[in-house]
């Protein structure tokens, strides 16, 4: 293993990693996301000018990734892998690279305005998780809006960093966490960020490229009925390669189709109508579907931690037989 710690421990960490995100949430004050946030933010504004734009947007990734994650790396190595003080290192790293209970904490709000029939908030609280424009949006969009954050998201803020993990231990998580986080600041094809942004975007897809599949496929195993199984496949394969993101598209696809719902469809981007491509097939999502794709977010970080466990347990006796 690249961290020097064998699978069975990893998986241990893993889950302790998972249970410090359940119990504590995101950290209200200081959360390092937040300190990287600020400087990816300074970064831009100050590169983000003149020639070479696309370069000057690889020197800011370099600047913003590299120096935590060799020193996250560094630190893992001066303790040693066999120091409970490392073990203590990976868990607090993944922690803080998690982003799962936040999920419910900013989704499960929308769903109960919702519900409220609380238009003015469900915008309101939509408005912090995405992009897109809500300041008149309906009710259906809003639910879309949502389950395509919840979906996408589990995979960027869960299921990716979770692989990363088990790959690089707690500096790979960070890694991961890190360029995901730049990916969702500069990435856009706007005329400001295209050039800059560019190599931020292509470089979380490249690390997304794998955890992002396994997302699919975990959802596609998790949908209720064969049916529901036979269609989640059946809309990553035909109709994620629509999807202008390479990685979002699989996942979103798979995961409406898991839960018998559409997704996709116009939505305002910076001012800019953008039709996108339908995703799933069913009736149109309603509030109530935010609950179940929460649910199928849980249920899927629920089968990788068991699949690690079962993994480490197959080890383990494969090695004391």
């Amino acid at each position: 293993m690249l961290t020097g710690l064998n699978w069975s421990t990893l998986t241990l960490l893993m889950l302790a990693g998972v249970l410090l995100d359940l119990l504590l949430g995101e950290a209200r004050r200081w959360h390092p996301l937040v300190g990287i946030g600020n400087l990816a933010y300074a970064l831009e504004r100050r590169l983000n000018r003149g020639t070479l734009r696309f370069w000057r947007g690889l020197l800011a990734w370099a600047l913003t990734v590299l120096p935590l994650s060799v020193a996250a790396a560094g630190l893992s190595w001066w303790l040693s892998a066999t120091s409970p003080y490392a073990w203590l290192l990976h868990a607090v790293l993944l922690y803080f690279s998690l982003g799962l209970r936040s999920l419910g904490e900013h989704n499960l709000p929308i769903a109960a305005a919702l519900a409220s029939a609380d238009l003015p908030g469900a915008r309101t609280l939509t408005s912090r998780i995405v992009s897109r424009d809500t300041s008149n949006a309906s009710e259906a969009e809003l639910t879309r809006a949502s389950i395509e954050s919840l979906l996408e998201n589990g995979n960027d803020a869960v299921f990716g960093t979770l692989f990363w993990f088990m790959v690089a231990g707690g500096p790979g998580a960070v890694l991961y966490r890190i360029a995901n986080t730049l990916d969702a600041m500069w990435g856009y094809r706007t005329e400001r960020l295209r050039q800059f942004g560019c190599s931020a975007a292509r470089l979380d897809d490249a690390l997304n490229y794998l955890p992002a599949r396994l997302t699919a496929f975990s959802y596609v195993l998790l949908a209720p009925t064969l049916a529901a199984k036979r269609h989640a496949w059946q809309c990553w394969r035909q109709q994620a390669p629509a999807w202008d993101s390479p990685n979002a598209g699989p996942v979103m696809a798979s995961g409406a189709g898991a839960l018998g719902i559409l997704l996709g469809g116009p939505a305002i981007y910076h001012g800019t109508m953008e039709q996108r491509p339908q995703l799933g097939m069913g009736a149109s999502a309603c509030g109530q579907d935010i609950y179940r794709a929460w649910r199928l977010v849980g249920q899927t970080t629920a089968l990788w931690l068991l699949a690690a466990s079962l993994t480490a347990a197959m080890l383990y006796w494969s090695h004391h037989a």
